[in-house]
């Protein structure tokens, strides 16, 4: 049985190499932003708590960014630090913006940076 180079099919050894590269890289990627998103997430149930929390408007700023600390602490997140937080105060109106970014090694000198911005506002202006 004659078969001819034109009718072979299948992968050669190079192509499966650049393909199991590329999956690697993705697979590696997605490993490490993951739990980028998974404590953005965190820092997201924190704000909607603080947000439900009943008389969070007469409190002050430094009970607050406590109460922020320490669901931070208890959720194993580090990357929000009290610079990243803005509290705004009017009267009974209430805004808490948390901005803060994170900057994560992939490989070599290849970064990845990940810029959030949460805000929440309670009462009115």
């Amino acid at each position: 049985m004659n078969v001819s180079p034109k009718h072979q099919q299948g992968l050669t050894l190079i192509s499966l190499v650049f393909i199991l590269g590329l999956l690697g890289f993705i697979v590696l990627l997605a490993l490490k932003i993951g739990p980028i998103y998974l404590d953005h997430y965190k820092v997201s149930s924190a704000l909607a708590e603080i947000e439900k929390t009943p008389g969070i408007q007469e409190k002050s700023q430094a009970e607050i960014r406590e109460s922020l600390s320490k669901r931070f602490n208890m959720n194993y997140v580090y990357d929000v630090t009290q610079d990243d937080i803005t509290i705004t105060k009017y009267g009974s109106y209430l805004k808490v913006v948390i901005d803060y970014e994170v900057v994560k090694p992939i490989a070599g000198n290849l970064n990845v940076l990940v810029m959030f911005n949460d805000v929440i506002e309670v009462g009115q202006k």
